[in-house]
């Protein structure tokens, strides 16, 4: 048996889904989201695949690029970043040990130098673990995930990273989804300003909004080699989480700008506390 990139999509990990599911004046206010999580996770069920990797734009990494291969994590989390949207959060996945090993390798040998790790306390992120809880609650699929906050690398470094994780699930046994977590734009709202703007539902700069749909309809015009011209500068101008470099890795799984497969919207647009956020699948091509 051949291993299989089955999966990919563009997803948002925005805390206030955690929050949608509290009593509280956000309760039920990211549910298309969570839906949308629900709905990608039925069609790779419906594909047998067996693991998902998840490119993770909350794990920041400032040397080479890694990967936690653990073979089982558990835990419980509370976000630093924001304590009062995360907090306590239990956990328990298996992980794809062997998976995590050959993408090292293949993407190692591309140039991009890349560790496994099955360090104990190493743990997850919540741009892993909000997705799981939704997309993996009975923990059927194994889970791989991915540093792609990435602070000192380039993005065509991340795109040979992705090329790696296509020929590494290829030549594997695992049937495999592929989750780039992380919004479109991502200037957060001052601080000063949450509060009197709506923040929690609303972008901060409309240029980051107008560019955010202009990417969604080449996206849907299947103009994915305009989309690769522009993402860098897309990554600078509208401060793109993690530096994009999940997106950039998700494209270089799926043929970067030679890519020609469809997109499917399943969350429509929203925004949320000031960035820009989607649930979106893309046609997994040869």
């Amino acid at each position: 048996m051949m291993g299989k990139l089955c999966v990919a999509a563009k997803i948002t990990h925005v805390p206030t889904m955690i929050m949608s599911e509290q009593p509280g004046r956000l309760h039920g206010c990211r549910e298309a989201a969570i839906d949308g999580h629900k709905q990608i996770a039925q069609m790779a069920k419906d594909l047998d695949v067996d693991t998902v990797v998840v490119l993770d734009t909350h794990w920041l990494v400032n040397a080479g690029f890694h990967i936690n291969s653990k073979d089982k994590f558990v835990g419980n989390y509370t976000s630093n970043e924001f304590p009062h949207f995360i907090q306590n959060l239990e956990y328990q996945y298996y992980g794809n040990t062997e998976l995590g090993d050959l993408i090292a390798d293949r993407a190692t040998e591309k140039g991009g130098f890349t560790l496994s790790h099955k360090v104990e306390s190493l743990e997850l992120e919540y741009g892993t673990l909000v997705p799981m809880r939704y997309m993996n609650e009975d923990a059927q699929f194994k889970v791989v995930s991915i540093a792609a906050w990435c602070t000192v690398h380039d993005l065509e470094s991340s795109r040979k990273l992705g090329e790696a994780i296509r020929e590494a699930v290829e030549a594997s046994n695992s049937r495999v989804m592929l989750l780039a977590s992380g919004s479109l734009s991502h200037r957060i709202w001052n601080n000063e300003d949450y509060e009197a703007n709506n923040g929690t539902f609303t972008i901060s700069k409309e240029f980051n909004r107008q560019v955010d749909l202009r990417v969604l309809d080449l996206w849907a015009k299947r103009d994915y080699s305009t989309f690769i011209k522009m993402l860098p500068d897309y990554a600078n101008l509208c401060s793109g989480e993690g530096g994009m470099h999940d997106t950039a890795m998700l494209f270089g799984a799926l043929g970067w700008d030679d890519y020609q497969g469809k997109s499917e919207v399943i969350t429509e647009y929203f925004p949320s506390s000031g960035t820009g956020q989607i649930n979106v699948v893309f046609e997994v091509t040869e």
